[in-house]
């Protein structure tokens, strides 16, 4: 199971896949990557970009599908993902099975830094 963790406040996402999303600053332009939890910490599954840009171009092997580049990053397992909250640019998005929300429907909208990794426990 995938965790949030926010200071004090833990939320435990009741999943142990997820896609992360959110809205390049420059660019304007969509980013999702899919997660998983695994025996070695966080999995990256597959990132997709809708379109490229200053910071994002999609790497060689991707291939563009329906409007969307789409390629497996060669990431090994991640203990944790640090994810910050500039106030600049919209919040972060999780979706679980489809459903996305946005990342204060977890945790205080002013929590900084916020860390995804896989729950010691549920």
């Amino acid at each position: 199971m995938i965790c949030l963790v926010a200071g004090q406040v833990i939320a435990p996402l009741m999943a142990g896949a997820l896609t992360l999303a959110w809205t390049h600053s420059v660019e304007k332009i969509a980013w999702e990557e899919d997660w998983r939890s695994g025996p070695a910490g966080l999995e990256l599954v597959e990132a997709r970009v809708r379109g490229s840009g200053a910071g994002m171009e999609p790497p060689p092997d991707a291939r563009f599908d329906n409007g969307v580049w789409k390629w497996r990053p060669a990431v090994p397992p991640q203990k944790e993902i640090v994810m910050r909250r500039s106030g600049a640019t919209a919040d972060w998005r999780i979706c679980i099975s489809g459903q996305c929300r946005p990342m204060e429907a977890y945790v205080p909208a002013g929590a900084d830094p916020i860390v995804m990794k896989v729950c010691d426990r549920p």
